[in-house]
């Protein structure tokens, strides 16, 4: 008795303390009663998700938008996300919002970071710490262990990417609510130990275009597998590719990206997006980049564990890893981080591209060859064949994945921070004792700005190049990148046996991308004092050499003649430009002029000096006159055609366009029907499309008619960057007949790719047939051609064997008796329908062989595959790459790869500006009537 006696006021004392933490912690009910509501089935629901916390400051997602997220049908705009964020910041010390870049369109790009308010006080310093370990050259493993006391990991989660995947953007909001009000051990770990670090709508611009869209036309659709069309756009240029511009870094989104991780050396990078279900956590089947250092492997597959097992002990169902993807291309822009000695990782969460519920079927859904509702050993809880999923299920499944990911780096802070140093060991180690010790990029280059913007394109990815005194520059392996550096500058080796089919491209070695001369070395001679080390972007300025008023370009396929004859054509009306048809010497001019060369008349010493500097192209000035044939250049009014149904290479090649300053308009399907194309244009260039010739003509099915694609007040994202009254119906045959009539009048049509297929199964030109090709796989990946039309202008500047870089297409061919169609083929070696019949002929004499042929060695023939790898290559070599196929009177140039893909590949593009330069001589005989001036 009186032990409880003196227990009373003890256990009155603690419960009147635990009554006071629960209510300054009070549970939201309300909310968790929604997220019931809202979950469709108790076994999406983990536990992870629920007992948000009521604060009475910081107002939570229910408070600030009156619903919680993933409410059906409620979805927020950029700015509404964005300006949530700012609320959060003004309410709470542990979490900031700054700017990290503008969209093409305006939009700003937002980072948010949280963590306590130690973390969020001494940022800058942490982002120190970070930096240094990055670069161990700059740190001992002594200082590194003293280090590691005062330095937290950065968790970077990357949202929004696709904008149709819909459940990152949201998510995030109450992800962010959770980790600044919560008060489990869990968050207060991930709080004080890591700072999170969140974009939650990297790609802004498409994300409102999606919202508007969901809200303009699929809120109400009962049934998700109906067929019905997607937003057209997403970006202002790219669409589903936006995800693979990491070598590039070409697009806003990524520069913004690319500025975080800079900024900040995330120690881990998730990228959040959805597709399968009903979750992937990244791994990839393999093969796997070989310049990934192992650590980061084991840590894809530790991390993914992790995630499997916390989500496994919640009950969810579905989640699984290694069978979807590979693991190989670098271009990802998870791939950030794993190139940098991170860690990069992706979700792909099941998702209804919007906040509707359907009842989904799973039933043909395989992945590495298993039905996604079978038992594995890597998806040990599989979904039933259908499933009744909700915009919340994805919100509950997406953030206890992250949750789980959170609590891994929180409680193994130590772990992370010292892998991240070693790979940076590892890679400098590597560079100090294998081979090649280093690059070089001579001065001396075909296409010398190429050089500088390889240069500039290594540099923006964080490897180190120095300048020589004899101008060429060297990159010295010994250095963190190291791997990146290798991994960019030598021939890709995809496994030939691989059991799984590749992700993505499988070849991006820079220097035949470029067509930039680059030399691995394996022992090192240069002198500290013969380097010195780039610190801003370079630039290549051309040179006059001579004397005189007549300039000329000794052509070489360099990237950016066209762009300066636009340039000058703006400058100079009375200018005249005339293209060499063969190889000459001319006085005055040191070196021979190859075929395609370019003479430039009546311009000013002045503008001849700003061609040199603005388009580095070395002039040599001469009072000769060529007397060797050539044709007057007159510039096409050029137009880039897209389709309604599928715009994502057609946004890469009006983007390649503008940043060549070529000029253009952009056309689409109710610009054929109209007529009159050859009065207003002389070349229109079809990008690549997927799909077949019907798709071309028919476009999205007149069922879901009329379909507008304009900016209203109620929907401002849309009718950019093109608008039209109704998406519906395409050309159908009046515009194909009109786009044929185009070509017969003298216009010349350039198809990329599978649109060559496309238009060919048109009927717009009879001449071309589709090639079966049984066993052909043949991933993008860079590969040797050989030029078959030597005089043709499509090939001037190019040698005859060359690389070119070819992914899975369809082929093309023509009956053999026209195979002077064929301008270049892949590989050097013929078909054997066209290999030289030597034997006897009855009826005709015996042949005798003669000195010569019987002394001729056999030609060494170049090998196919220069960098990746084709399977059964041999059903491909001999084939047609590009065809000039007259029509009337007018040509159809068809490419069977893609010149213009995804801004990479820039030593083929030039193929297609030997095609505008030269639009009206691409024929035989006579030439074709010459067009007025170029676009305005």
């Amino acid at each position: 008795m009186h032990f409880k006696h003196l227990l009373k006021p003890f256990i009155a004392s603690c419960l009147t303390f635990s009554m006071a933490v629960v209510q300054a912690q009070q549970i939201d009910e309300t909310y968790n009663q929604k997220i019931r509501e809202y979950t469709t089935d108790t076994r999406f629901l983990p536990s992870s998700v629920l007992n948000l916390i009521d604060d009475p400051k910081v107002p939570s997602p229910r408070k600030h938008f009156g619903q919680i997220i993933g409410s059906p049908g409620v979805l927020h705009h950029t700015a509404e996300i964005y300006g949530y964020f700012q609320k959060l910041a003004q309410t709470s010390p542990f979490i900031t919002v700054q700017q990290q870049g503008i969209s093409e369109e305006g939009r700003p790009i937002q980072l948010i970071a949280i963590g306590n308010q130690d973390a969020m006080k001494r940022v800058a310093h942490y982002q120190k710490q970070l930096a240094l370990l990055a670069d161990p050259r700059k740190v001992t493993p002594q200082e590194m262990e003293k280090m590691l006391g005062d330095t937290k990991p950065v968790y970077y989660l990357n949202g929004g990417l696709h904008s149709p995947e819909m459940g990152s953007p949201e998510m995030l909001m109450e992800l962010a609510y959770r980790l600044i009000t919560g008060q489990t051990e869990d968050i207060k770990t991930i709080r004080d130990n890591i700072i999170v670090i969140i974009n939650p709508v990297s790609e802004p611009d498409g994300w409102d275009k999606q919202v508007d869209w969901y809200n303009r036309y699929t809120k109400n659709r009962k049934d998700y597998d109906d067929g019905f069309p997607r937003v057209p756009y997403w970006g202002k240029y790219t669409y589903h590719d936006n995800n693979r511009d990491g070598l590039q870094m070409s697009q806003a989104l990524t520069k913004a990206m690319y500025k975080i991780y800079y900024d900040w050396h995330p120690t881990v990078m998730l990228d959040l997006h959805e597709s399968v279900p009903l979750l992937y956590i990244s791994t990839g089947t393999g093969p796997y980049n070989e310049a990934v250092d192992p650590i980061t492997i084991g840590e894809w597959q530790t991390m993914a564990n992790h995630e499997m097992t916390a989500l496994a002990s919640q009950g969810l169902p579905g989640v699984f890893t290694w069978a979807f993807y590979d693991g190989w291309n670098p271009g990802y822009a998870f791939f950030i981080a794993n190139n940098h000695n991170s860690v990069g990782r992706f979700y792909e969460t099941f998702g209804n591209a919007g906040a509707t519920t359907y009842v989904r079927d799973l039933g043909n859904q395989k992945y590495s060859g298993d039905p996604v509702t079978s038992k594995e050993w890597y998806r040990p809880n599989p979904a039933t064949e259908k499933v009744n999923w909700s915009y919340r299920n994805n919100i509950n499944y997406m953030q206890a994945g992250v949750l789980a990911g959170l609590t891994y780096a929180a409680n193994n802070r130590r772990l992370l921070l010292t892998n991240f140093y070693q790979k940076g060991v590892n890679a400098i180690k590597k560079g100090k004792e294998e081979t090649p010790r280093a690059f070089v990029i001579p001065k001396k280059q075909q296409d010398p700005v190429m050089a500088a913007y390889l240069v500039n394109q290594l540099r923006g990815q964080g490897i180190e190049v120095h300048k020589s005194t004899s101008d060429d520059y060297v990159v010295l392996l010994e250095q963190p990148y190291r791997n990146l550096a290798v991994s960019l500058l030598t021939k890709q080796n995809y496994p030939k046996d691989t059991k799984q089919p590749s992700y993505d491209d499988i070849a991006w070695t820079l220097g035949y991308l470029n067509g930039v001369d680059v030399k691995a070395l394996d022992n090192v001679s240069y002198a500290a004092s013969d380097l010195k080390l780039l610190t801003e972007e370079v630039k290549y300025t051309g040179k006059v050499d001579g004397e005189g008023t007549n300039y000329v370009i000794n052509y070489k396929a360099q990237n950016t003649v066209l762009s300066a004859l636009y340039w000058l054509k703006n400058q100079n009306k009375t200018s005249k430009v005339t293209v060499l048809e063969a190889k000459t010497t001319l006085g005055g001019v040191k070196d021979t002029l190859s075929a395609g060369s370019v003479v430039l008349q009546g311009i000013t010493s002045d503008q001849a000096k700003s061609i040199t500097s603005q388009f580095g192209l070395d002039l040599a000035a001469t009072t000769a006159t060529p007397t060797v044939k050539q044709h007057e250049v007159t510039l096409p009014r050029a137009a880039i055609y897209h389709s309604w149904f599928n715009t994502q290479d057609e946004g890469w090649v009006r983007f390649t366009f503008d940043q060549r300053g070529i000029p253009y308009t952009s056309i689409e399907k109710d610009d054929l029907k109209a007529g009159d194309l050859r009065k207003k244009y002389d070349v229109i260039v079809i990008p690549k499309m997927r799909g077949t010739g019907s798709d071309f003509i028919h476009e999205i099915d007149k069922k879901f008619g009329p379909l507008p694609y304009t900016k209203t007040p109620e929907f401002p994202s849309h009718g950019f960057p093109d608008a039209t009254a109704d998406m519906t119906g395409g050309p159908g045959f009046d515009g194909i007949n009109q786009l044929k009539m185009f070509v017969e009048a003298g216009g010349i049509l350039v198809t990329l790719d599978n649109s060559s297929t496309m238009i060919a199964e048109t009927g717009i030109t009879r001449d071309l047939d589709k090639v079966e090709t049984p066993g052909l796989y043949h991933p993008g990946s860079i590969v040797n051609v050989k030029i078959r039309k030597s005089d043709s202008p499509i090939v001037y500047g190019f040698p005859e064997v060359f690389p070119i870089f070819k992914g899975i297409s369809p082929l093309l061919q023509t009956k053999k008796y026209n195979r002077d169609m064929m301008v270049l083929q892949y590989g050097t070696k013929p078909l054997k329908e066209e290999e030289e019949y030597t034997g006897p002929i009855m009826g005709l004499p015996d042949k005798k062989a003669t000195k010569e042929t019987a002394a001729a060695k056999p030609k060494r023939e170049e090998p196919y595959v220069l960098s990746g790898m084709v399977r059964n290559e041999q059903t491909i070599v001999g084939h047609g790459g590009i065809f000039n196929v007259p029509v009337g009177a007018g040509r159809l140039v068809a490419f069977t790869f893609n010149p213009l893909h995804r801004y990479i590949n820039h030593h083929d593009a030039p193929m297609v500006w030997n095609v505008l330069i030269n639009w009206n001589q691409l024929g035989i005989g006579t030439p074709m009537s010459a067009g007025t001036e170029g676009n305005k």
